[in-house]
């Protein structure tokens, strides 16, 4: 295996996003035996090591992949920092087809390649991933979060990440509609893996109105017949839906250009990382349009607050009290955005950001 910050020519201009986005480090490994590729990109590890999880996709180009691995970073730095966590941002991904190449051999090399930074990125599940694979890569290093809980860990994430989002979206129905019940409000789901599941568990237990999608039917079925009452519909026709909440919880990018033309909501609040395909340009976007966007880094904070508790000593009901810190934080976002009149992202980015710079002006760690 091969370890190596980027270089020219195959990754050529890598040195210059990393500086516009102030990452701290960018690493790539490839093994021809077990067909690993992956990148780990370490955004900012001021308040802490950077923690965040592996995504497995079968992305088309290594520009897709490092485009998607620098935003999930930056992402991670700004969700760490709302929730009130000591940790950084990070993110790694490994290009694959998550349901047909994984092996025990590939995921053991990519723990060595999670140990080679000792400690400063610290690795758990995240699209395409799961508990079992985090048994693997434990076997190669310490530095990995969101094991299963008969080896010692919390186990799956997703339920605690997809609390939070519930949480965040009743902040989001008490400013946009004026109380935070979520009973009788049609919310359309994009995406059915197990945090848009979780999700929709929640949104019906609340009396909320549940269509879902997801480009592979058997998830579908499986929240179908876990959930009858929700609706199912083809991934095209989740945007024209006439409904109040709009929940990406899939792939990001899916708030953009085309999308905008077709929602008709009045809230955007989901778990994906990356909603907004460009963030200022479809930021203001939604804002002019009179939608109430809850960032994603703020609301799909629960997962890593889960890890973060796994590492301290895991306490179920702690993390879950803390996840629910993110329907105050949600409302503050919101009252900030109105009162200096801008975006909702650009709000909690500034809230994020003056967290990290003054620990980092306090020289409180290097």
């Amino acid at each position: 295996m091969s370890v190596k910050i980027a270089e020219a020519p195959a990754t050529q201009g890598v040195l210059g996003r990393m500086e516009n986005n102030d990452h701290e480090e960018v690493l790539f490994a490839f093994d021809r035996i077990t067909g690993l590729r992956a990148i780990i990109a370490v955004h900012d590890t001021t308040l802490g090591p950077a923690l965040g999880g592996t995504r497995m996709w079968p992305y088309e180009t290594e520009a897709e992949a490092l485009n998607d691995v620098l935003r999930l970073s930056r992402g991670m730095t700004y969700k760490s920092a709302l929730a009130g966590l000591d940790l950084g941002g990070g993110k790694a991904v490994i290009i694959g087809d998550a349901r047909t190449q994984k092996t025990e051999a590939m995921f053991r090399r990519f723990g060595r390649f999670v140990d080679s930074l000792n400690g400063r990125y610290i690795t758990a599940e995240d699209v395409g991933m799961s508990t079992a694979d985090m048994v693997n890569i434990r076997k190669e290093t310490r530095h990995v979060a969101g094991l299963p809980i008969e080896v010692g860990g919390s186990g799956d994430p997703s339920p605690v990440t997809a609390y939070g989002v519930f949480c965040g979206m009743r902040a989001a129905a008490k400013t946009a509609f004026g109380k935070d019940s979520l009973s009788g409000r049609k919310v359309a789901i994009q995406g059915g893996g197990n945090v848009g599941r979780h999700l929709a568990g929640y949104l019906v237990k609340d009396g909320a109105i549940v269509f879902i999608t997801d480009i592979h039917e058997d998830k579908l079925a499986a929240i179908k017949a876990e959930h009858p009452a929700v609706n199912l519909v083809k991934p095209d026709a989740i945007y024209g839906l006439d409904v109040d909440i709009y929940s990406p919880c899939a792939l990001g990018a899916t708030v953009n250009d085309e999308t905008l033309a077709k929602l008709k909501c009045s809230v955007i609040a989901g778990a994906a990382n990356n909603q907004l395909a460009d963030e200022k340009k479809h930021g203001v976007a939604v804002m002019e349009k009179g939608m109430l966007y809850a960032p994603d880094f703020l609301i799909n904070a629960g997962g890593i607050i889960n890890c973060a508790w796994e590492r301290k000593g895991y306490d179920r009901n702690a993390a879950m009290k803390q996840t629910e810190n993110i329907y105050a934080t949600t409302l503050e976002i919101f009252k900030r955005s109105k009162a200096e009149n801008i975006p909702t992202y650009l709000a909690a980015n500034q809230a994020a950001e003056r967290r990290v710079l003054s620990i980092k002006q306090a020289g409180l760690r290097s």
